[in-house]
């Protein structure tokens, strides 16, 4: 007997021991990023001091992703969207992957006439899987690898990952299982369910293309209304295969055209907002109640605890002039907006929330980039082992969510934009640039007009007092510091029109001054 006793309790060890010997489930993982909003387009501040425009929209669910989760300060994207979106997917910054403006249509370059410069021949397809299509960023997408890991895999919203038609185009390609409305659409025709989205084929090629979403024509129905019950219809599915879902949430809203979501607009209109403002104020509110409504669902099912959620934009808001009398995004205190070098341009109101591991309303000054949510995310899906055929310039911030005291100030950030983007930016320049951050300082290059500027964004957030002739030295080494990293990405540049050279690099403009 005594001998059937320690048998049992050998298998009993053993059986433990296995359990122990499991690997933890991995996390649900939701990124919800918007399309065009500005650092200041909420109630949630994202500085020191509430703002006016703080004090204008109302986002209630940035609020209470605020409150359970970590708030970053010095969170960066690209200029303009597309590049954004192929660091996402790629972990590579866009001197690298050279992907450097918006997307359209195959092998045409989206670029704006320009009399003094040239756009180089850049990757106008947007990213490829495979390495054979032209004119792309040959990459191993973040999905792919999420997917060959188990992941249940939902794009839901816009994609704009490359052009019509290429690979990029369709989702389904880059290791996504289910594609939500998903195409080389950069923005809808319409945002009205009743009028189909705006579907006409003859007038909107490649807006024209919104798969899955043909249901909903003809009804009375928001466009970011119909986006969220889709993707919860999607986690279901994920959930019914018991599988981990990686949700891509990535809003068309808050993009032109600003059309109005009645469902709150009267709010705005009672606070005094002309009609327009109004619309793109109800269009920024309908993003944050998709948001709420996706929480909703993860505390609904019991998933809050197992889910990761994470909150961006692509780039910074559209302070353009008005077209036809419509809305003007503020990006005040930040200088500039979409399309810009400037704050206003590039800095993004990103939110962190992963149980168990951040703590609930912390905040975090670390500054970082797009590509950095492509290592931080596998590592927080436990995916040690991965292989990709590009390199990953992008670095985990994992152990900033551990630890906000924690700080990199000698890591470089590199944006490089060799591009013209059509539109005016409210006088300030929006093409033909290239720019660094290392600390607090920030060094940004003007290629067209020939000029470097200098700002100190620890003490000068705005941006209003450039110091390049008060420390030329400083100007100098980081005209050094871009030039060594512009060449080891083999970044590209502008040339001349008239004489078809490459524009200088910034220490060679520098040490000329």
């Amino acid at each position: 007997m005594k001998k059937y006793i320690l048998a049992f309790a050998g298998v009993t060890l053993l059986l433990a021991q296995g359990a122990f010997a499991q690997k933890a489930p991995r996390p649900n993982i939701i990124f919800f990023l918007v399309d065009d909003m500005g650092w200041q387009d909420t109630s949630e501040p994202f500085w020191d001091s509430i703002t006016p425009a703080n004090r204008k929209y109302r986002t209630p669910n940035m609020q209470r992703l605020a409150r359970t989760g970590m708030k970053f300060t010095n969170a960066y994207a690209t200029p303009v969207c597309t590049p954004t979106r192929v660091s996402f997917l790629s972990g590579m910054n866009a001197s690298r992957h050279r992907v450097t403006n918006w997307t359209n249509f195959f092998n045409k370059s989206t670029d704006a006439k320009d009399s003094l410069l040239q756009p180089p021949s850049w990757n106008v397809n947007g990213i490829s899987p495979d390495g054979k299509q032209e004119r792309s960023a040959y990459a191993t997408p973040l999905p792919q690898v999420l997917k060959d890991n188990g992941y249940y895999t939902i794009q839901c919203g816009k994609a704009h990952f490359g052009t019509y038609p290429s690979i990029g185009k369709d989702p389904l390609n880059l290791g996504f299982v289910k594609n939500i409305a998903g195409s080389a659409a950069g923005h809808p025709a319409s945002y009205f369910g009743e009028k189909n989205f705006g579907y006409n084929p003859e007038k909107y090629i490649v807006q024209a293309d919104m798969p899955g979403m043909q249901k909903y024509y003809g009804q009375k129905i928001f466009l970011s209304e119909a986006l969220t019950q889709e993707a919860m219809l999607a986690m279901d599915t994920a959930r019914q295969l018991q599988q981990p879902f990686f949700l891509y949430m990535s809003h068309y809203a808050v993009h032109l055209p600003f059309q109005e979501d009645e469902r709150f607009m009267q709010y705005y209109l009672d606070q005094g907002l002309t009609r327009p403002e109004a619309a793109y104020a109800a269009l920024l509110e309908g993003m944050d109640h998709s948001l709420g409504q996706l929480l909703d669902y993860l505390d609904k099912n019991g998933l809050a605890e197992s889910t990761i959620v994470m909150f961006m934009s692509d780039n910074g808001g559209y302070s353009h002039p008005p077209r036809e009398g419509g809305h003007n995004t503020q990006n005040r205190p930040l200088k500039g907006g979409k399309g810009s070098m400037y704050e206003g341009g590039i800095r993004e109101p990103m939110m962190v929330r992963w149980n168990g591991v951040t703590a609930p309303g912390s905040v975090n000054a670390q500054y970082m980039i797009m590509e950095d949510f492509f290592p931080t995310i596998l590592e927080m899906a436990g995916i040690k082992k991965y292989k990709t055929m590009q390199t990953v310039d992008g670095q985990s911030f994992v152990k900033y969510l551990r630890d906000t005291t924690l700080r990199n100030n000698t890591r470089p950030l590199v944006w490089n934009y060799p591009n013209n983007w059509a539109g005016g930016n409210l006088g300030v320049d929006n093409s033909f640039m290239t720019a660094i951050r290392q600390g607090n300082w920030k060094l940004i290059y003007f290629e067209k007009s020939g000029r470097l500027e200098l700002y100190n964004i620890a003490e000068d957030i705005k941006e209003e007092h450039e110091l390049s002739a008060r420390y030329p030295e400083k100007t100098k080494e980081m005209a050094k510091l871009l030039t060594a990293q512009l060449k080891k990405n083999k970044a590209q540049l502008p040339s001349y029109i008239q004489t078809g050279k490459q524009v200088p690099y910034p220490d060679e403009l520098s040490s000329s001054r």
